[in-house]
C-alpha cells in the first residue's frame, strides 16, 4: 500500500516510521523551509526516532498526494483548512483516496470538527480519524497501546484498521465520529488543567478533574448529536493517563509551565481548542466549567489557583 504522511513533527514522523515498519511504501512530506524536515533529511533522525532509508522524504506536495492511496495528515489543527485547500487546488483526482487525520483539535472561529472541514471543502475523498492513547516515545520502545479508528463509513473504518493494525497498535472501531472527535480534542484542554494543578501543587484534585471533565463533555457530545457514552472510551477518558499524568504530554507540560512561569515552546493543541469549545458552549447552551476556567486563565488573564479551586470547591450540588 502506498502511504503518504503530511507533517513531519513528532506524530507525523511516527506514522511514517510505523507504516514502513508494517510493510507499506511510505513518503513523508514536509515544507521546504521546515527545520524539522531538514534535520530528518540530513540525519534521518529527530528527538524521537530514526527513520529507515526506505521512507522517502519529499517537499513536493503534488507528487506526494498523487502517488498515495492513503494520505495521513498530522499537522496543527488550525492549519488543516489551509492545507486541504492547497491539496484541493492541485486539481488531482482525490475521489478514490483515503485521508486519515492523526491529530486532535477543533477549528477556532467556527468550532468545527476536523472532518467537518473536509466535508465543507468538498474534498471528494474518504476521511477518517485515528486517535487515542499513546506516546511516540513508548511506541518506538516497543510498548503497545490501544487506539481508535473512526469515520462516518464503517467499511472505510474497517479497511483502514486492516491497513494499519500491528503488534504495536491494537485498534477499536469508533462508531460515533462526533463523540470521538470532540472527546479527542477536548482531552487536551483537560490536560492543560491537569498541568496547572500540578504546577500549583494541587495534583490531588486530578481525580475530581477527570470525573467532572468527562461529565461536562458527555453533555456537549450529546447536544451535538453524538453518543454521550463515547467520552468514556479510548478517545477521551482512555487517553487521560497519557495526557493528564505523563511527562511526555505537551498539554500537561504547557499547563504546568504556564502557572510556574517556565517556558514551553512545543505545540499544545488545547490552547486553541479551548477557544473552539467556548464557541460550541455558546452555540449549544451547554455549560463547560472546566473549559471555561482554562479559557479564562489562558486568554483573559484570570488567576489560575482561584479559577481552579473554585471549580471543585464551589457550592454543594448533586453529582
Amino acid at each position: 500500500m502506498k502511504i503518504t504522511v503530511i507533517g513531519c513533527g513528532r506524530w507525523g514522523s511516527f506514522h511514517a516510521w510505523h507504516a514502513d515498519r508494517i510493510g507499506h511504501e511510505v513518503t513523508l512530506y514536509g515544507r521546504k523551509n521546515s527545520a524539522t524536515l531538514q534535520e530528518l533529511s540530513a540525519t534521518r533522525k529527530n528527538a524521537y526516532l530514526t527513520l529507515p532509508e526506505s521512507v522517502k522524504i519529499s517537499t513536493d506536495l503534488f507528487l506526494s498526494v498523487e502517488s498515495a492511496e492513503v494520505v495521513i495528515i498530522s499537522v496543527g489543527a488550525q492549519n488543516l483548512r489551509g492545507l486541504l485547500q492547497e491539496i484541493k487546488n492541485l486539481q488531482l483526482n482525490l475521489r478514490e483516496k483515503k485521508f486519515v487525520f492523526c491529530m486532535k483539535g477543533l477549528e477556532c472561529g467556527t468550532g468545527k470538527r476536523l472532518t467537518e472541514i473536509f466535508v465543507e471543502l468538498k474534498m471528494l475523498g474518504k476521511v477518517a480519524v485515528w486517535v487515542g492513547p499513546g506516546h511516540v516515545q513508548d511506541f518506538v520502545r516497543g510498548i503497545p497501546n490501544c487506539m481508535v479508528m473512526s469515520s462516518a463509513d464503517e467499511i472505510l473504518t474497517r479497511e483502514l484498521v486492516e491497513i494499519f493494525k500491528s503488534p504495536l497498535v491494537r485498534f477499536y472501531y469508533g462508531k460515533d465520529l462526533i463523540g470521538t472527535e470532540i472527546g479527542a480534542a477536548a482531552k487536551n484542554v483537560v490536560g492543560l488543567a491537569a498541568g496547572m494543578l500540578d504546577g500549583l501543587d494541587l495534583t490531588g484534585l486530578k481525580g475530581a478533574l477527570m470525573a467532572r471533565g468527562t461529565a461536562e463533555l458527555s453533555r456537549l457530545i450529546e447536544a451535538l448529536g453524538g453518543e454521550k457514552m463515547t467520552v468514556y472510551g479510548l478517545s477521551h477518558l482512555g487517553d487521560y493517563e497519557a495526557t493528564l499524568f505523563s511527562e511526555f504530554s505537551h498539554n500537561r507540560r504547557f499547563g504546568e509551565n504556564f502557572v510556574t512561569g517556565a517556558k514551553f515552546n512545543k505545540l499544545a493543541e488545547g490552547v486553541e481548542t479551548v477557544k473552539a469549545l467556548m464557541e460550541l458552549s455558546k452555540a449549544t447552551g451547554v455549560e463547560l466549567p472546566i473549559s471555561r476556567a482554562v479559557y479564562k486563565i489562558l486568554h483573559e488573564g484570570a488567576e489560575p489557583k482561584e479559577q481552579l479551586t473554585q471549580l471543585f470547591l464551589r457550592s454543594t450540588k448533586a453529582e
